[in-house]
């Protein structure tokens, strides 16, 4: 099963953090830093990327790998 990547506040910082994983990954300054990781490590992973605005609830989900629900079009 694949796990996703979820870029989240982490204090007044934004973090990376791997879904089920227990501590976050890397911690940034900025949302678009924390952001550009979580999408080479999602792309990598080929999983999901999930971006969480500063009150912790989900904004974003972009699809790093197999979308097995593409967009029409």
């Amino acid at each position: 099963m694949k796990r996703n990547v979820h870029v989240l506040p982490h204090g007044e910082q934004w973090a990376t953090k791997l879904e089920g994983a227990r501590r976050v990954g890397r911690v940034f300054w900025t949302q678009a830093e924390a952001i550009a990781q979580g999408r080479k490590q999602a792309k990598r992973l080929r999983c999901e990327l999930v971006i969480h605005n500063a009150a912790g609830a989900i904004r974003d989900a972009d699809s790093e790998g197999n979308d097995p629900f593409p967009p029409a079009g």
